[in-house]
């Protein structure tokens, strides 16, 4: 049983701290709270229907401690006032790649409103397919491409108004 769970965490754990590190912009919290997620996901696995991937509930349980520790801090995270020049030319998930790119792409994805940043983070940098943000939400697989696709637009739209 232990080594299901060591399996569990070498397949999944960075997909975890990825989502996590998406939405806080903090390795340290990253860090904490994928053990933390890990942690309970061992502690409440009798809990998992098996109706998703495990990727996509060990997320929701993240996202849950995400916001509980934001609730709990009252975290208000500063605005950065100097953006680089974007090559709107490029596709957003392909400049993830490059760190430069990827931290003005995380702190407009940062800015975005839920369920944006949500649909956007479990599919763009969670590799979840848009079907099975859908029956997370609870809503259609039409509404999980329109959600994807209108952050996307929302990042595009950021980072070319930074070229200007």
């Amino acid at each position: 049983m232990v080594s299901d769970f060591d399996a569990i965490y070498q397949e999944y754990g960075k997909t975890v701290y990825c989502f996590l590190l998406s939405l806080s912009r903090d390795e340290t919290l990253s860090e904490e709270l994928t053990q933390e997620t890990m942690f309970r996901a061992i502690m409440n696995i009798s809990s998992f229907r098996g109706d998703s991937k495990i990727s996509v509930w060990l997320c929701q349980i993240a996202k849950n401690l995400y916001l509980e520790w934001m609730k709990k801090n009252k975290r208000i995270v500063p605005i950065d006032e100097s953006i680089d020049l974007y090559d709107s030319g490029r596709d957003i998930a392909a400049e993830l790649a490059d760190k430069d790119i990827a931290d003005r792409i995380l702190q407009h994805l940062h800015e975005l409103e839920e369920p944006y940043k949500e649909v956007f983070t479990l599919h763009a940098l969670g590799d979840i397919p848009l079907k099975r943000i859908s029956q997370l939400f609870g809503k259609s697989d039409s509404w999980a491409r329109v959600t994807y696709y209108r952050a996307k637009a929302m990042i595009t739209a950021k980072l070319e108004e930074g070229e200007k």
